[in-house]
């Protein structure tokens, strides 16, 4: 199949001053919208909770987030389900109900009420579990009045955890989502929810600790991107490659600002995979451009980016629509979170193609006129200049 006609060469260069002009100001605008807007997080960088409930009968969007809202949950993120109607994901910023001296409050307990010596208390960072280890046994009943007494809401029995020599008991306690769903059903009665489908949870200094990985993890993809541009072709090629990928992240999270859309860690490995499908198609651009300068010497720099970049242009569109094609079914059957991961690809795909013809190779050129190309000259006068001195001295 062919898109385009063999043995034609397009004038893409000619354009390059009108692209360079689109893509600083997409890219400017990107910047701009990141440092004002900012972008939406998730649970996974921000903190909170999150449960997907179905709902019974019919509950708009709008009267579901004002009775979140009254029920006391701060700026509460209500999203529908697409494809399953009266389903929706809610996502609130609280993590526990739990007051922060909680486990000094339930260590008074437990030593009023038993008479062995209490090795460890913790507390689950989503106030959903409480581990205990004592140092010798202890009746499991007495344990979970002693929660109660302080002020803890226990789901079940107190239960025994690990070997009996290790002292160790575990308790599940009603936590954010289990209040949450318990007082809807409370206010919505037969439209209440269904028990939660799914629940997530993450603390503050967990998302913070994500944020940072994600962070080194497109440094890292970066940095050892541009090293093996440059061994793999030389200094010339590799700045090219390094701006355009610069340029698909940045105005890739700009798309996603606009829209609204929340950055979780599936945003990340997104934009990681766009990441290596530009890179991917710049090499296969400048492989092309390295075997033209060996085979047309003659051709300057300019010309030789023009042919190589039109031979490969049925190939990239190939590639291109052949991917966009794969995720099309996501958009169609995916839920919210694979719709918003295909979303991504699809959109790094169309700029990622873009950022190879038309800002990795023409800041090749660049940098070739700039930096390289007065170097050769510079090279080139010099070994006039010392056979002018040798045929000078051979006289």
């Amino acid at each position: 199949m062919e898109f385009f006609k063999p043995g034609r060469v397009y004038d893409f260069m000619g354009l390059r001053k009108v692209t360079a002009v689109t893509s600083v100001t997409l890219t400017i605008a990107s910047l701009v919208l990141f440092f004002t807007v900012g972008p939406k997080l998730g649970i996974d960088f921000a903190g909170g909770t999150e449960v997907q409930l179905q709902f019974r009968g019919d509950v708009p969007i709008a009267e579901l987030r004002q009775v979140v809202e009254e029920l006391g949950f701060r700026s509460p993120d209500v999203i529908a389900i697409a494809g399953h109607p009266n389903q929706y994901l809610i996502r609130v910023n609280e993590v526990t109900s739990l007051p922060p001296d909680i486990e000094a409050t339930i260590h008074e307990r437990l030593d009023a009420a038993l008479d062995v010596g209490i090795t460890t208390i913790r507390v689950s960072g989503g106030g959903d579990k409480v581990s205990i280890r004592l140092e010798d046994d202890a009746d499991p009943s007495t344990i979970r009045d002693a929660l109660a007494a302080a002020g803890l809401d226990v789901r079940g029995e107190v239960r025994r955890f690990g070997p009996e020599s290790d002292h160790r008991f575990e308790a599940d306690l009603i936590g954010v989502a289990d209040h949450l769903v318990a007082q809807l059903d409370e206010r919505l009665g037969d439209r209440g929810p269904e028990p939660a489908l799914r629940t997530e949870w993450v603390g503050p200094r967990a998302g913070a600790q994500l944020q940072l990985s994600a962070i080194k993890a497109l440094i890292y993809a970066l940095g050892f991107i541009m090293l093996y541009v440059a061994f793999r072709f030389d200094l010339r090629f590799a700045p090219g490659g390094v701006v355009g990928l610069l340029h698909d992240v940045i105005v890739t999270v700009g798309f996603f600002i606009v829209l609204g859309k929340e950055f979780n860690i599936t945003t990340i490995a997104s934009l990681l995979t766009i990441v290596g499908y530009s890179i991917n198609d710049t090499i296969v651009v400048y492989d092309r451009i390295r075997e033209n300068m060996a085979r047309h010497r003659e051709m300057d720099l300019w010309a030789i980016i023009n042919l190589s970049t039109s031979e490969m242009l049925g190939r990239t569109m190939m590639t291109s629509l052949t991917t966009v094609l794969a995720i099309i079914p996501f958009f169609i059957w995916g839920t919210q979170v694979i719709f918003d991961i295909s979303l991504a690809i699809a959109f790094g795909i169309v700029i990622g193609t873009y950022s190879s013809v038309y800002i990795a190779a023409p800041f090749t050129h660049f940098m070739d006129e700039k930096i390289f190309k007065p170097v050769r000259e510079a090279r080139r006068q010099e070994l006039l200049a010392q056979r002018k001195l040798k045929k000078a001295a051979a006289r």
